[in-house]
């Protein structure tokens, strides 16, 4: 102890574990459909305007947060090797959750077999909620408390009709199992939060579709946000952007993700991996934590990656990982983001609105 407080407690703001801890297993879903920007600008502009991604990604009408959940939850325990009731901890963070009162995180433990000595609980900050999940776990196994947790950021598309959000705003996530050091593929060296109060975007109690501050969403929300996490944590970790192998940031679109980075000073060969956004669209929740586990499945052992979230709000979570030789064999033992990727099919303007329920008949 050093004037009361535990010799781990670093007060420049770095936010590391008691004792090392790492990801232990990791796994990705994408639903196969694909509705292609194209066909957004077909029906709302004649086909005149440009769309920020190529396709995103549609959950299909048995799909939802719980159920695409439950398969990347699966997947990360393939990779972990470890039973269902190893877990301490399931963590979901949405912002589409299908109860407005009724855990998503209860389900998905109960499809995976964790039940019932487990904490279960869903977490919410707009496009970051999958991370602020991560960060907790990487604190609740950090401190002891659990030898295992699991963390997923995961939604479906949230986006009114016609709307510039309707052209990115897309379905899927990841899911992630934070261990001990010494079972990890990847450890985390440390952390870092940046949040302000920043009105980008919100929806209110029994708003269906969500509301964006336009004018507010670039510079002082999310690059101020992602750049100033980022540039904290390198800061104080003693990096630089050379220093990596890979980069990944939240990605509403192409544009945001590519600026910020080479703003940071990274290259475009760093995030090329990571970055998924023209294929899948925004996956909110899930964004940041989908793009890492595409760079999970290629990483090699001493491999430098950051990860660093947004989430409307406003704030970023920022990440430095190492992945370890354990990485090589266990990237098999799942699908691979990109194979969910891969299989695709496109769905035109109609089908997209039944899917995800944007007709209504009284």
């Amino acid at each position: 102890m050093t004037n009361g407080l535990p010799q781990s407690f670093d007060p420049r703001g770095v936010l590391k574990p008691s004792q090392p801890v790492g990801i232990v297993g990791y796994g990705a879903y994408v639903p196969r459909y694909r509705l292609p920007g194209s066909e957004v600008a077909r029906v709302w502009t004649d086909g005149m305007g440009g769309s920020p991604v190529k396709e995103k990604a549609v959950a299909g009408l048995d799909e939802d947060v719980i159920t695409m959940s439950i398969e990347a939850a699966r997947n990360a325990l393939a990779r972990a090797q470890i039973a269902p009731t190893e877990l301490r901890a399931v963590w979901v963070g949405s912002e589409s959750h299908p109860y407005a009162v009724k855990p998503t995180s209860t389900v998905v433990a109960e499809a995976i077999g964790a039940v019932p000595s487990v904490q279960a609980a869903d977490w919410e900050f707009a496009c970051k909620a999958g991370s602020e999940a991560l960060q907790a776990a990487i604190g609740f196994v950090g401190s002891g408390m659990a030898a295992y947790a699991m963390s997923i950021g995961m939604d479906t598309a949230q986006g009114r009709p016609g709307d510039a959000l309707e052209y990115t705003a897309a379905s899927g996530g990841a899911a992630y199992i934070v261990g001990a050091a010494a079972n990890a593929l990847a450890i985390f060296n440390g952390s870092y939060s940046y949040v302000t109060d920043t009105p980008d975007f919100w929806r209110r109690a029994e708003v269906k579709y969500p509301s964006h501050g336009d004018r507010f969403t670039g510079e002082p929300a999310y690059f101020a946000h992602t750049q100033g996490a980022a540039e904290a944590l390198m800061r104080l970790m003693g990096t630089q952007p050379s220093d990596y192998t890979y980069a990944v940031f939240h990605q509403p679109n192409v544009k945001f993700p590519e600026r910020a980075a080479k703003t940071l000073g990274f290259t475009d060969a760093q995030i090329k991996t990571g970055l998924l956004a023209n294929e899948v669209g925004n996956v909110y929740a899930g964004s940041c934590l989908l793009g890492l586990s595409a760079i999970l499945d290629e990483a090699k052992p001493g491999d430098r990656i950051l990860c660093v979230s947004y989430g409307s709000g406003a704030g970023s979570d920022a990440f430095d990982l190492t992945v370890t030789d354990k990485i090589a064999e266990r990237q098999r033992l799942a699908p691979l983001t990109r194979t969910y990727i891969a299989r695709r099919t496109v769905i035109d303007y109609a089908i997209y609105t039944r899917y995800r329920n944007k007709l209504y008949i009284d």
